[in-house]
């Protein structure tokens, strides 16, 4: 049975990709190539919280994961951040039952709203594939935007182990 680990980070940086690299590392998923798949879960995976990832394999290897992300970086001439809500918020939400289930990401400036979303993305993707996916849960970051920096939040779920990239 196949193990996908669900973390979530925050980062923070000068740069927007020192910032998202930063919230992979809160999440111990800095040193893989991450590989995005859509948003489908094997019918033989367990899907598991975490508060960091497990060692999934060397550095640089690949990883398939799906993953929500909301990056924001600073407005130089105001120093606050970019569409600055006082918080940014990505989500992940899956549902399963028997057979296959789903993954659903959202991100926004609101968590209740990010929830919300991730409630309605699941429940048309069950409709549209006509599936009975009953077991629900949802792991929402979110944070205050620096206002001299970048901010990021994620929330990944990896797939199993890594694999060699080439």
């Amino acid at each position: 049975m196949a193990s996908i680990h669900v973390a979530a980070g925050v980062g923070v940086a000068p740069t927007a990709m020192a910032a998202y690299d930063a919230a992979l590392a809160d999440a111990n998923l800095h040193n893989y190539n991450l590989v995005t798949v859509s948003s489908v879960v094997p019918a033989d995976a367990t899907v598991e919280i975490v508060d960091r990832a497990p060692d999934l394999g060397p550095a640089g290897n690949r990883l398939f994961v799906v993953q929500a992300k909301r990056l924001v970086g600073p407005d130089s001439a105001t120093g606050a951040a970019e569409g600055d809500s006082g918080t940014i918020a990505a989500g992940l939400g899956w549902a399963t039952g028997p057979g296959p289930g789903l993954f659903y990401e959202v991100t926004g400036d609101d968590p209740t709203a990010v929830r919300a979303g991730i409630d309605d993305g699941l429940d048309a993707g069950a409709q549209l594939r006509d599936w009975d996916l009953r077991d629900r849960t949802t792991l929402v970051e979110s944070a205050e935007p620096a206002p001299d920096a970048h901010t990021c939040v994620v929330v990944i779920a990896a797939y199993g182990e890594s694999e060699p990239i080439c």
